[in-house]
């Protein structure tokens, strides 16, 4: 097992990574607070790996409630869904919520966690690659709008994280591809080295390799929890975390949440943005073919839909969270291993790299 630590004083929390560590109740008790539990999880995950945590639970007041799968049910809804389960049950203060599942789970469980009461706590069990080493780490939670993603949130740090690789064995082979989007995008926005290891072993880890899968996961996640650190609630340096992620949420919101998954959005979004970079002059025409290359070989569409228009993109991405006093904030890459916070960018080079 590997253990990381996100730095944020009292905040501050471990980040568990390893094989087999549902298993292992001494990594999950001691990160629950008070004698109450909820475990909120969905009806892909709940018959795989509910019973791998329930197990622990013995001697504590929980109980569960399943979530339908899927991204299109990250709304308000939902959450009212998880809100009346904990006043029904007249869950308090003291209970732990568990979220087991994908970043939807993660993040819906993270924020009824911050909004319940004005805040309880929560721990995270993330059983995809994207939120092993994205979503459920760095304390955002949120649920979507029809207008935007993620824009009704809150930050709420999680009491930890435990990631057990070994859920990734049931995992489909498009949502391991997601997951892989947000791991390549490390290596892009901040650790050249980590890209270049990438592009040694993207095969590997697209094989379930365990050693390499570790490996990856933990790079990811001492990059982010590095970055978090120093910015918890993205008043700066954070914000190049979004690296594709202001294209690929249009994509997402556009297209309807569940059409494309967020990796794959990401994934192209990476690529808009590697795009516009090379268009600005400031990575080289063979820096940004080995961004696609890699982006391809971890099985990722790297175009948009072919039904979106520049004016999809414009008005979609005008709604980004990174948009402040009305102009537009990209994350563009300066070289690879190296990003930047910009709205410095030709707008009429941004406008020739989106579809017509």
């Amino acid at each position: 097992m590997k253990t990381l630590h996100v730095d944020l004083g009292d905040r501050s929390y471990p980040i568990f990574i390893g094989v087999g560590l549902l298993d292992k109740s001494d990594v999950l008790l001691p990160y629950i607070k008070g004698g109450s539990v909820l475990v909120v999880t969905n009806s892909t995950v709940s018959p795989l790996y509910l019973n791998k945590v329930t197990q622990h639970l013995e001697g504590f007041k929980y109980s569960v409630i399943e979530l339908p799968d899927g991204e299109e049910h990250k709304n308000i809804d939902t959450l009212n869904s998880i809100y009346t389960h904990l006043l029904e049950h007249r869950l308090d203060r003291n209970t732990t919520l568990i979220a087991l599942g994908g970043g939807v789970v993660g993040d819906i469980t993270g924020y009824a966690a911050a909004s319940y009461q004005r805040g309880v706590n929560f721990i995270q069990i993330p059983t995809t690659v994207l939120s092993q080493v994205d979503s459920s780490v760095g304390g955002k939670t949120a649920v979507n709008h029809p207008l935007g993603k993620n824009m009704i949130g809150a930050f709420h740090q999680p009491q930890c994280v435990i990631a057990d690789i070994a859920t990734l064995d049931t995992l489909p082979r498009r949502e391991l591809s997601a997951g892989i989007a947000e791991v390549i995008k490390y290596g892009i926005l901040g650790d050249a080295e980590f890209f270049e290891w990438l592009e040694d072993n993207i095969e590997d880890l697209m094989s379930l390799n365990a050693d390499k899968l570790i490996y990856a996961i933990q790079c990811s996640c001492q990059n982010k929890a590095n970055i978090v650190a120093q910015d918890e609630k993205e008043s700066g340096q954070r914000a190049l975390l979004n690296l594709g992620h202001t294209y690929g949420h249009a994509i997402e919101t556009k297209m309807g949440y569940g059409e494309w998954l967020h990796g794959e959005a990401v994934g192209v979004g990476m690529v808009m943005a590697a795009e516009l970079s090379e268009a600005c002059g400031w990575i080289s025409p063979s820096d940004l073919q080995r961004i696609i290359k890699l982006i391809q070989r971890g099985e990722l569409p790297i175009a948009p839909p072919e039904d979106m228009t520049a004016d999809d993109f414009i008005v979609n991405m005008s709604r980004d969270k990174k948009v402040l006093d009305g102009v537009l904030r990209l994350v563009l890459i300066k070289s690879i291993g190296k990003a930047v916070v910009t709205s410095d960018y030709p707008k009429d080079k941004l406008l020739a790299c989106l579809p017509r």
